[in-house]
């Protein structure tokens, strides 16, 4: 009996079959999707055959081939119902818009030749040349829809070179005329010496343009291309670019909700973690957000039971103590708060200085750079501009306040990062700032760069001393220079009796006065890996002695480790700057702590002037390749006098110790003892102006006068 059973359990279930009637198969059958579209293809052939030439004509009639763009248009109107694209239509429903006003467009192109039916030709009316103009002006309505930002800078571009076009067209200039004295009749033969005169005073005036030298200083169209502002004229003939030469500053905006929205999530993190924390402030930056959160406290609670009127036992929490939350406990809890916040990475500032908080800085979600020129406008600015002529701008904080700084005071600049993280734009910012605002006889600089793609676009300044190094062998002959020109400089404090520059500057006269130099190095680890000895030891010499002298050195290197940036040069630059950088131990070898691992690059910066004890984080000023050419362009323009470059060959060989080697003959020497002899007092740069020479070889003409004794040395004017 059991095996029966298996045997009836294991048959298969038989299935059973529904039997049912013909026509109701029959209208299964003709409701299915394949057979209706084909009645439906049936029933339309064949209206088009009995009612096709009729309709064909009518439609041909009214609209023409319009009816293709009708086609169309009823296509994409199927297509957005059948995909249920509405919301796309909703977003983008000025493309739309400006399809259709195209599509009409069109349309009134094909009634100029008889193709758009009657509906075509009442869009353009009658096919005359204002027909034309409104289908002209249909194309540009469209054209607005589809692309409106598009336009709005094409038609600001256009107004803008027309009204440059318009102010370059030569403009009648004004007749000058001179009060007279009395209104006294001429007679004809002093009206023709007058005139005589007249005209050999302009012939006086034109050669006199084309002779005067260094006073002279041309810049044909600099209002036009710069601004409104006039360009402002140095004692020494020289013309500062104005401000309005850089671009208007753009600020990203950014979304206030997001940022709330933040703060909440920081302190849900924290408290979810034990740590009580609220966020007390927040400053908003250009790259990233400082969250100010106050520590809370750690309290200690005590059970008390009490016995209620009722008889129930009743249990009370009474605080004891509270302690406030270390703020170790906070940092500790940057991976957390990262994770948290869902950002690439975030830098805890513990504490704020001069504030009881600390600083969580999150990155934005959008980016925004910190133009030059919102720096230089800003007071911060000003105020170090107003004392010093190396005043610098160099960005904004993480709480978007403006940071700027004094080279002189720095007095030297080292700044190291990675490839890509904003180092050259950094120098270029640096060297555009002091463009703005010096001229070639306040500062002088000598530019090394290795790469040659970097510093070169400075070329055409005037205040360059040598053209742009690019040789390795011409920048150690710089530096040997350098160092023979500081000395020369320590010799002339001493017998003026002056302390640094700023004291000679002061008592000398105007002509006489020295200019700054900036040293500015793109790449160390290049002038390293040559000629490691030399230029480490030019270096340091340069960083330790050349402060009061007006040397002042930027070194730049992206390979920030201990061959490269040595003890000795770390030491003798105490202000620095770390861009985004790969490892915690370059952090270490730039700035003597990490951080800098954390950066996101793209100008984010961390700063490390010489009275803080912990780097600032900036967001680095940046400048346009357009703003370089203009700022490059503005110097390029002036007449220089004479040829500023230093002899580099005269520092071919480093000096032997213990013996003075002398240099041959200069072949101006006679004609210095001439002008010597002439006149009473003579100086550097008037020998400049009458042998057409550099200031380099009229210092040596100078020197080697005061040893032979055919000029004396004048006193400073505070000792007279």
């Amino acid at each position: 009996m059991p095996k029966a059973k298996r045997r009836v359990a294991s048959r298969p279930k038989q299935k059973r079959i529904e039997y049912r009637p013909v026509w109701k198969r029959f209208l299964a059958f003709v409701a299915s999707p394949v057979v209706r579209r084909l009645i439906l293809l049936i029933v339309v052939v064949a209206l088009l055959y009995w009612w096709g030439a009729v309709i064909w004509e009518r439609l041909l009639t009214l609209f023409g081939f319009g009816l293709v763009i009708i086609a169309i248009a009823l296509a994409v109107a199927i297509w957005v119902v059948w995909r249920g694209r509405f919301r796309a239509l909703a977003k983008h429903w000025n493309s739309f818009v400006g399809g259709i006003i195209l599509a009409l467009a069109a349309w009134g192109v094909l009634s100029f030749f008889g193709l758009g039916g009657r509906l075509g030709q009442s869009i353009i009316g009658t096919p005359t040349i204002w027909g034309g103009v409104l289908i002209a002006g249909l194309v540009v309505l469209g054209i607005i829809f589809l692309a409106p930002h598009k336009a709005w800078h094409v038609v600001t571009k256009a107004s803008r070179a027309t009204w440059r076009f318009l102010t370059r067209l030569p403009r009648p200039r004004p007749k000058v005329v001179h009060p007279q004295p009395a209104p006294a009749q001429t007679t004809s033969s002093e009206a023709s010496n007058l005139t005589a005169m007249s005209r050999s005073s302009e012939r006086s005036e034109e050669e006199a343009k084309q002779t005067a030298g260094a006073k002279l200083i041309v810049v044909p169209d600099a209002k036009e291309e710069v601004g409104k502002h006039e360009p402002i004229v140095t004692p020494g003939g020289w013309q500062i670019p104005p401000i309005d030469i850089l671009d208007k500053p753009t600020e990203a905006k950014l979304d206030q909700g997001d940022i709330e929205r933040r703060a909440e999530l920081i302190e849900e993190a924290l408290a979810s973690y034990g740590v009580e924390a609220k966020v007390v402030q927040i400053n908003t930056g250009p790259t990233v957000t400082q969250f100010g959160v106050e520590p809370g406290w750690d309290r200690k609670y005590k059970e008390i039971k009490e016995r209620g009127k009722n008889g129930n036992t009743q249990v009370r929490l009474e605080e004891v103590s509270r302690t406030r939350v270390r703020v170790d406990r906070i940092t500790s809890l940057a991976s957390d708060l990262t994770l948290a916040l869902a950002v690439s990475s975030i830098r805890i500032e513990a504490p704020v200085p001069g504030k009881s908080m600390v600083g969580i800085e999150v990155p934005n979600t959008t980016f925004g750079s910190v133009d030059l020129r919102s720096v230089v406008e800003t007071v911060a600015f000003q105020r170090i501009k107003a004392r010093s002529s190396l005043a610098i701008a160099l960005g904004k904080g993480a709480g978007g306040d403006p940071v700027a700084a004094d080279l002189a005071r720095m007095p030297h600049l080292l700044i190291a990062g990675a490839t890509g993280s904003g180092k050259t734009v950094c120098l270029d910012s640096i060297v555009a700032c002091l463009l703005l605002h010096n001229s070639p006889e306040d500062v002088q600089f000598i530019m090394v760069d290795p790469k040659r793609v970097e510093l070169v676009a400075f070329n055409g300044i005037p205040h360059l001393a040598a053209p742009v190094i690019v040789d390795i062998d011409q920048a150690i002959r710089a530096l040997r220079w350098l160092s023979r020109e500081m000395d020369r400089r320590y010799r002339q404090f001493a017998e003026a009796r002056a302390r640094n520059i700023e004291g000679y500057n002061k008592d000398c006269l105007p002509e006489n006065k020295l200019p700054y130099f900036v040293l500015v190095i793109d790449e160390l680890a290049d002038l390293m890996m040559t000629a490691f000895d030399e230029v480490e030891h030019g270096i340091c010499r340069l960083a330790q002695l050349a402060r009061a002298t007006g040397i002042h050195i930027i070194v730049a290197t992206q390979r920030p480790s201990v061959d490269v940036i040595t003890g000795l040069i770390k030491a003798n630059f105490p202000t620095r700057i770390s861009f985004a950088v790969t490892s915690h131990i370059d952090s270490r070898t730039i700035l003597d702590t990490v951080g800098a691992e954390k950066l996101l690059g793209r100008g984010d910066m961390l700063y490390m002037p010489t009275e803080a004890s912990r780097p600032k984080r900036l967001q680095g000023s940046f400048v346009s390749d357009a703003e370089i050419e203009r700022v490059v362009d503005f110097w390029a323009r002036q007449r220089r006098p004479a040829p500023r470059s230093i002899d580099l060959d005269e520092a071919g060989q480093p000096p032997i110790a213990g013996r003075t080697i002398s240099p041959p003959p200069d072949s101006l020497w006679e004609e210095a003892k001439r002008l010597a002899r002439e006149h009473e007092h003579i100086s550097a740069s008037f020998l400049q102006r009458r042998l057409r020479i550099g200031y380099p070889r009229a210092a040596r003409l100078m020197e080697t006068l005061q040893q032979e004794g055919l000029i004396k040395v004048s006193p400073p004017e505070s000792e007279k």
